[in-house]
Parts: structure tokens; sequence; C-alpha cells
């Protein structure tokens, strides 16, 4: 199973990566499944780098705050308008119970078409798995701020070379304060990718809202997980504090989310390089007048 990073930006985009969005991959004996962990703000223009969007199996919100899902608006204009057709089944969106008409309101639609053209919408249930390809990707609530909230334990089944088959496990915390659910989910995991986007001492009175290094770290090392993969940091949080805190309290690996980075899910290794934005020369087709403010004076 490899992870790519396409945003991992806290609460809104930032300059460096867009809002949270994880592409995920893994291979069942033919080929290559793909998914999304969230799609969030700005985060479709990224994706495109490294996916056809026509290629994905599958999008799983964890939560329908627009930092992790309001990019779903533009992915309904993609497919419902795409001049040469989409030619696929509807994409398939696991979420909360709210995802369908949450969308359709925020695109300005009628609830009860919405975008249900486009999207094979399906409502998560608590700790029960959802199979897809070589994938079983299972829910756990956790603590944040809103009707639904969920971290992802996501397990991929995948040939290795000597013939067996091997599970790999990466666990996305989602938005959490801490709390047991997350622990559970995390249990054991190849990789946490777990948020830390708020900083001891500074948030102290935030509670129920989201992690800090040290909570993040904590979490890490009661569930036992291999490596810790730190994300959703906002740019008013510090990296290196968040890092330094979870370092005071978990002894295994430690990283920082970087947009267009790929992870080996049980090897942790980082597989390729991140894709630049595509670059092309500035062309005038045909040029305007020289034009002065008025009142200005030509030296």
């Amino acid at each position: 199973m490899k992870l790519t990073i396409i945003g991992c930006t806290g609460s809104f985009p930032g300059p460096g990566s867009p809002a949270s969005c994880y592409l995920v991959t893994a291979f069942d004996g033919e080929r290559d499944w793909k998914i999304l962990l969230d799609l969030g703000s700005g985060a479709l223009g990224v994706l495109q780098r490294y996916v056809d969007i026509k290629d994905l199996d599958g999008i799983f919100i964890s939560h329908l705050h627009p930092d992790h899902c309001m990019d779903l608006c533009g992915m309904h204009v993609a497919i419902r308008w795409d001049p040469n057709g989409w030619n696929r089944e509807r994409m398939l969106v696991h979420g909360p119970a709210a995802t369908a008409d949450r969308m359709a309101t925020a695109y300005g639609l009628p609830l009860e078409e919405g975008m249900h053209p486009d999207y094979d919408f399906q409502h998560w249930k608590s700790r029960q798995p959802v199979k897809i390809g070589p994938f079983s990707i299972t829910p756990y609530p956790v603590l944040h701020p809103i009707e639904e909230s969920y971290a992802l334990r996501v397990e991929a089944t995948e040939p290795v070379a000597d013939g067996t088959m091997r599970t790999s496990v990466l666990t996305y915390s989602g938005d959490t304060d801490a709390c047991p659910e997350l622990i559970e989910a995390a249990q054991g995991a190849d990789m946490f990718l777990c948020e830390a986007a708020f900083e001891e001492g500074r948030d102290d009175g935030i509670t129920g809202v989201h992690l800090t290094g040290k909570r993040a770290g904590q979490a890490a090392a009661e569930a036992g997980v291999e490596r810790l993969l730190l994300t959703h940091i906002p740019v008013w949080t510090d990296i290196n504090t968040v890092v330094n805190e979870a370092k005071e309290v978990y002894d295994g690996g430690i990283a920082v989310a970087v947009s267009g980075v790929t992870y080996g899910v049980f090897s942790g290794s980082q597989l390729g390089t991140p894709k630049s934005l595509p670059t092309a020369p500035v062309s005038i087709v045909r040029s305007a007048p020289a034009r002065e403010w008025p009142g200005t004076k030509t030296k």
C-alpha cells in the first residue's frame, strides 16, 4: 500500500499545500486500486498531477468540514460537464449521513437530485468495515465539533514477491482531540497519519477539537504504531514545536506530511519525488498599446 500526500495543511489551504486529501493505492494481484481519504479545499487541482480522476475507485470522507470535503463540488463539475463524457459508473463516496445534502447545498442544487447522478453516496456505520478491491476501511467515531467525525483504519491485503499475501495498515485520524476510539483505530498500525493542529500551552483552553503534537505522540505510543506521520498543521502552528512535542512521548519514527511525497505504508520509505507545477512560456498573442495612469509624467 502506498500513501501520497495531496493536501496536508490544516483548516484551509496553505501556500505550500491544499487542505486535507490523501491518495492511497494498493495492488490486488491484477491492478492497482486507488482511493482518496478526504477531498478538502484546493486538493482537486494537485490531485490531477498524480492520478486521472477517472481512475479513482472511491472517495472516503472523514467529516464534513470544508477543508476535508469541499472539493467534491469541483469533482462534481468534472464528472457532470466533461465534454467527452464521464463514461464510467458513478463515483463512490462514503461519508457521514449528511454528505449528499451538504454538497447539494454548497453548490445550490435541489436536495432531491443534488449530486446523486454523479456520486454513489454511502453512509458510514461505526466500526463496520467497507471493502473495495484489496482495501478494508473501517470508521471509528472520534472527538470533533461536528455531528459525525471519523478516524479511518485502512487495511490492504496484497500479494508479495514470495507469493504470500501481506496486510498493511494505515490509520488516518481525521480531525479529533484525544479519545479512546482514536487509539482503537490506530492499534498496531504500520503508519499513523495523525493531525497535530494545536500547540501545548497556546491552545490549552480549547478542548474537543484538535490534537497537539504531544497528544498525537501519546496516541501513537498507546496504540503501538510503527511510525507517526504528523499532518493537518495550520500555517500558524510551528512544525518544529509539534514535532518536538511528539518526540518527547513517542519513541518510534516521526515525519511531517508534505504535499507530493509518497510513502510505502509498510516500509515507511519515501517513494519518488513530488511533481512540480507544469510550466510554459508566457505567450502574448497581440500586444496592447502602452498606457499611463492619468496625471503621471513620463521622464
